[in-house]
């Protein structure tokens, strides 16, 4: 058993049916403009068939774009990866931060650990949780305080101005959040 990240082949069904849809084609409109059947269409879509090269350019030309950005937009057959926890020296108390997650995904997770920045003020895009694993912080949203312990959770909806800082020493905040590629939110009105 490794812990690299497997090389599997990618689902580009969702990648053609999320751009038909945004151009809002039925099937059979894009069964007319490749040669290709609407069974054969409807069996890409659901990643019941992989279409050839030639098929995968039909469709990509079909619906205005490449067969490279429909390949960039596809979602991976399947992924585990595994991060390993860094090693710590005794007595290090040190902030640190470091990536739970690895690569180009739809969530971002992250562990910090000591004290952070309290100064610092975070905006996101797109929603995130807050998760404190050890330790204590304070955190300031929209100009309410929260004291958070041990076990205690934090979720921000995108737009939520914040700041947060350790109040004990060792505390471990993981923060989970979705990626600030993906279009999870619409603008809100402030």
């Amino acid at each position: 058993m490794g812990d690299h990240k497997e090389q599997q082949a990618v689902r580009v069904g969702a990648a053609v049916r999320r751009r038909r849809r945004a151009l809002e084609l039925t099937l059979a409109v894009v069964a007319e403009r490749t040669g290709l059947s609407v069974p054969f269409l409807s069996q890409v879509e659901n990643d019941k068939a992989r279409p050839s090269r030639t098929s995968l350019e039909k469709l990509a030309d079909a619906l205005r774009t490449t067969a490279v950005e429909l390949l960039a937009a596809a979602d991976p057959a399947a992924s585990v990866d595994v991060v390993r926890a860094e090693p710590v020296a005794e007595g290090d108390f040190d902030p640190r931060t470091r990536s739970l997650v690895r690569g180009h995904h739809q969530l971002h997770a992250s562990e910090f650990t000591g004290d952070h920045d309290a100064g610092r003020e975070f905006q996101h895009r797109n929603d995130e949780l807050m998760y404190v694993a050890d330790g204590a912080v304070e955190i300031e949203a929209e100009g309410r305080a929260y004291r958070l312990g041990r076990g205690d959770t934090l979720y921000l909806t995108g737009g939520v101005r914040h700041r947060w800082r350790a109040t004990v020493p060792d505390t471990r905040v993981i923060v989970v959040a979705v990626a600030e590629h993906i279009e999870a939110v619409q603008d809100r009105a402030r």
